[in-house]
């Protein structure tokens, strides 16, 4: 029997806890311990789980085979980097790093050492995404909508690498097309970041993508559409369900839309997420959420932040 993979959490704020969390109930892992700069947070989360408290990432170094880095945005590189170094496998939360150049600094080096890079787009791993995305062959047009009230979490970033990077690491990993144009807009309303953002991106497909991202909104908006010449998937990411319709010739000789409505099976994004990381260790296989995919959202994100700059 393959012993557990030695795990660490590096930051274990608001979602570095949960993954704390899942490693400990899982048994392909053995958390080892957290690391976290407030010594006192580090080792309530150590305490709660049956592990370590550090203070300074190195100091796993040594004990652990693989890490998740879940600190603040700008600290992704500095730190992903020296862990991968270190012979570590790493999963480090999204955005995978602050620019496309530190991400490809990091793909470079886990090609080399042959270490696990896997980036925390944890939408990909959500139920009814899993269950429904099957259903929609070539998209002409899809239209992604995400929105959330202000919390400060993210907000050292703008809210096109914070919340909209998700979808559109979701729609990349649907299409390999070459992008083709792409027009966008943004406004900063309560931090000096964009706050609110649209963009438009034309493929070479002639598949058009929209992309809403607001994160000073009255509620959470979450879904994603997507449309082609005969049908049409809706998937309501909260919610984990998802809608499909398919344009039919009826009884009577005309055009008829049947739906069908799809549950996900309510497993948790994370877990599912955690568990891949795992596997991926332990079968030396890619993982799904490669770190070329982490490069090639952060590129997408690069050209429509390029863009608002240019509308503004």
């Amino acid at each position: 029997m393959q012993r557990p993979v030695r795990v660490g959490v590096i930051g274990v704020g608001s979602l570095g806890q949960h993954h704390a969390r899942v490693y400990a109930e899982a048994p392909e892992a053995d958390l080892v311990g957290v690391v976290d700069a407030n010594a006192g947070r580090a080792q309530d989360i150590a305490v709660k789980h049956h592990c370590q408290a550090f203070t300074h990432f190195r100091e796993l170094f040594g004990r652990v085979d693989a890490v998740s880095v879940a600190v603040p945005t700008l600290l992704h590189h500095g730190i992903a980097r020296e862990c991968l170094q270190a012979g570590v496998h790493v999963l480090v939360e999204k955005p995978m790093t602050a620019t496309s150049a530190e991400a490809e600094d990091l793909v470079g080096i886990a090609a080399a050492r042959k270490l696990i890079l896997q980036v925390g787009h944890i939408e990909r791993f959500n139920s009814a995404l899993r269950a429904s995305l099957g259903a929609i062959k070539a998209p002409r047009l899809i239209d992604c909508r995400r929105w959330a009230p202000f919390t400060a979490r993210g907000a050292d970033v703008d809210v096109v690498l914070d919340l909209m990077i998700h979808d559109l690491d979701i729609v990349l990993s649907i299409s390999d097309a070459r992008v083709r144009h792409i027009a966008a807009q943004g406004v900063s309303l309560v931090t000096p970041t964009i706050d609110v953002a649209y963009a438009q991106v034309l493929f070479e497909t002639g598949c058009m993508a929209t992309f809403s991202a607001n994160r000073v909104a009255e509620g959470k908006v979450r879904e994603l559409r997507f449309y082609e010449s005969d049908g049409f998937l809706v998937v309501d990411l909260l919610a984990q369900t998802a809608r499909i319709g398919r344009r039919i010739i009826g009884p009577t000789g005309h055009a008829e839309i049947i739906t069908e409505i799809i549950r996900g099976d309510g497993q948790e994004p994370l877990k599912l997420e955690l568990q891949a990381f795992l596997e991926s260790i332990t079968h030396e296989t890619p993982p799904l959420v490669s770190g070329q995919a982490g490069v090639a959202a952060l590129r997408l994100t690069e050209s429509i932040m390029a863009q608002i700059g240019r509308a503004g």
